[in-house]
């Protein structure tokens, strides 16, 4: 079951500033747009790694994301 839902508003926290993406996503908000999944889970060992987070921040820009790398906003 995933830990947010289509539509909810949410945080992103990508807190390794190496991560190409930090600078850019890191603190923004935006809304969860799509809920997909894959077979990652069965990788990790997590099934939470299955589940990929769609977000669309208010510039229309889109990304993918991991469970760990949102949180509820602020």
């Amino acid at each position: 079951m995933p830990d947010y839902d289509v539509g909810d508003r949410v945080r992103i926290d990508i807190p390794d500033e190496t991560d190409p993406d930090h600078d850019r996503y890191h603190g923004e908000h935006g809304r969860i747009v799509e809920i997909l999944n894959d077979e990652a889970g069965t990788l990790t060992g997590d099934e939470r790694d299955s589940t990929i987070y769609r977000v669309r921040f208010s510039s229309g820009e889109e990304l993918d994301l991991r469970h760990r790398a949102i949180r509820p906003p602020i």
